[in-house]
């Protein structure tokens, strides 16, 4: 049996958890020994995120390596991806090209019945993993914004920062509400955009040209407040 081995690391911090590179390789070579595996090369991403399986160059060469009859290990399902969806499609993928997939930590064959099955609960386990850290980041950010706080990105057309907290700029706060008369008055975004640039409105941080995205952008923001 050839065994092609895909190990990943998406932090530098992971390696102070016990899943380094190197431990992740030496796990995969042990398991390859005791199975009798006529050969072993892995393929690695480091300081890659297991969100997307896409953008992996050492996830695609494994992939294109293995062939019917091999097996594709990793030290667990987590390294693979962090994706249901991925995982998965992965699996499906290697299922029709006649290819096992071995999880060492997580103790899954697909060869077997009960393996596919844990595999499958396993997927979904780091699906939800990922979804509850989205959630508390969204959630963390939302707070912050409720209170004000800036939270990345460009400073908004209306306000200014102080102490990281976003404050009205009384000057552009006005022109917002003449730009939210104007678009209740039924003005196109390009008639808004003209109006804005004959009275000579700078953009934030910009010149004195306008494009309907930004006034659209300005708009979305004060419904929203």
């Amino acid at each position: 049996m050839k065994v092609i081995g895909y190990v990943r690391v998406s932090t530098p911090g992971q390696a102070d958890e016990g899943v380094s590179l190197a431990a992740q390789e030496a796990k995969l070579r042990t398991w390859a020994d005791l199975n009798s595996a006529g050969s072993i090369t892995i393929y690695r991403d480091e300081g890659v995120s297991g969100g997307r399986a896409d953008n992996r160059p050492g996830l695609r060469a494994a992939l294109s390596a293995v062939e019917r009859g091999d097996a594709l290990v990793v030290f667990s399902l987590s390294r693979l991806s962090r994706s249901l969806v991925d995982t998965l499609t992965l699996s499906e993928e290697l299922s029709r090209r006649g290819v096992d997939l071995v999880s060492i930590t997580d103790k899954i064959d697909t060869t077997t019945a009960n393996g596919k099955l844990y595999f499958h609960i396993m997927a979904a386990f780091n699906q939800h993993y990922r979804d509850t850290i989205s959630d508390q980041t969204r959630a963390a950010l939302a707070f912050k914004r409720s209170k004000g706080e800036k939270t990345g990105g460009g400073v908004p057309f209306g306000y200014a920062v102080r102490s990281g907290r976003l404050v009205p700029k009384v000057g552009e706060q006005n022109i917002i509400k003449k730009i939210i008369r104007r678009r209740k008055r039924g003005e196109s975004l390009l008639t808004i955009c003209a109006a804005l640039e004959k009275a000579g409105v700078r953009r934030k941080g910009g010149g004195f040209k306008w494009h309907p995205e930004a006034v659209r952008q300005i708009l979305k923001r004060a419904s929203r407040t």
